[in-house]
C-alpha cells in the first residue's frame, strides 16, 4: 500500500510489455529491471505473473459499460402498457 499523500505513478502499456519481456525472454532479474528502470521489483514481479496466468499485461476495463443508443421514453412507456394489459388479463383468467 502506499504511503499516505505519494502518488502512483502509472506506465504506458508498451512500457509494461518492454519490461516483462525483459524479464521473461531476456531472462533479466527483477532486481535488474528494478535498478535500470526505477520502479519497484514487487511492480515486475505482479506485471510477470499475470502476463504468465492471463497471457497479456493489458489493464481490464472497469466500471459500468456505457450504452451507445439514446433512450426512447415513448417506446418503453408503450412496451410498460402492453405489459400492464397482459398482467390484467392474465389476473381475469385467474378469478
Amino acid at each position: 500500500m502506499a504511503k499516505k499523500g505519494t502518488r502512483q505513478r502509472k506506465y504506458t502499456q508498451e512500457f509494461i510489455d518492454q519490461v516483462v519481456r525483459e524479464y521473461q525472454q531476456e531472462g533479466h532479474s527483477g532486481n535488474y529491471l528494478a535498478d535500470k528502470y526505477g520502479i519497484p521489483k514487487g511492480t515486475i514481479m505482479t506485471w510477470a505473473h499475470k502476463y504468465r496466468t492471463t497471457g497479456t499485461t493489458a489493464r481490464k476495463k472497469r466500471g459500468r459499460v456505457k450504452q451507445d443508443k439514446e433512450i426512447d421514453y415513448k417506446e418503453k412507456y408503450e412496451i410498460l402498457k402492453k405489459y400492464l394489459e397482459f398482467l390484467e388479463e392474465v389476473e381475469r383468467e385467474k378469478k
